[in-house]
């Protein structure tokens, strides 16, 4: 069984043996979603876990954030509907007037590697298009990242945008980024604040209440 090597080279941030050994698994049989929630996914909270207990920094999360995102394309097409996907559904995006996307494109590959279903709106995002995008997707969270101090009332602009459209109480609001702060996060009214990839994983789960 290739299950605990996909693991640990997911952890590893190995990417050439990621794939190797999920190919490995896939032509003994074993099933796509298996490898998924019995390896991957795991290996991905595992890499969180280390991130911020410090025994690993940011360029090691990139490495395994990246070997995740090759299981990923691996795996999709052999996926049933009902294996990917199943932890939620979240839409992110750097919010009006910048154009910052490192750490929002890391947030994407971590709540993906963690099993939600991401749906990103990419930079400078102005609030009504959050709202249209509640609007069609329906999804359970809305995450906001902005770099520059200048931009994080747009932040507070959307929760309004989204309180008006009457949708405020059907999504939870993740805010994040490097200006932002916890203090900030409950003046605008948001429902959580982190301040980094692995965190914001963590508080989503938290939040839809996913052990």
């Amino acid at each position: 069984m290739n299950l605990a090597k996909i693991n640990q080279a997911i952890i590893n941030g190995d990417a050439e043996l990621t794939t190797a050994e999920i190919s490995a698994a896939i032509e003994q049989g074993v099933p796509a979603g298996e490898i998924l929630h019995q390896a991957c996914i795991p290996a991905m909270i595992e890499v969180g876990r280390l991130f911020e207990t410090n025994e690993i920094f940011v360029p090691e999360m990139l490495v395994s954030a990246r070997a995740m995102q090759q299981a990923l394309d691996l795996l999709r097409p052999l996926l049933m509907d009902g294996d990917l996907n199943s932890a939620g559904k979240i839409v992110i995006g750097t919010v009006a007037g910048d154009l910052h996307d490192i750490g929002k494109n890391l947030v994407y590959i971590m709540f993906e590697g963690s099993g939600f279903e991401v749906i990103d709106l990419g930079t400078d995002v102005e609030a009504e298009t959050f709202v249209q995008s509640v609007k069609e997707n329906q999804p359970d969270i809305v995450g906001m990242s902005a770099l520059l101090t200048t931009t994080m009332p747009s932040m507070e602009k959307t929760i309004k945008a989204l309180q008006q459209a009457g949708l405020r109480e059907q999504v939870f609001v993740m805010i994040g980024g490097a200006p932002v702060t916890v203090d900030f996060a409950e003046k605008i009214g948001a429902d959580a604040y982190a301040p980094d990839a692995s965190s914001a994983t963590r508080k989503a789960r938290e939040l839809l209440g996913i052990a």
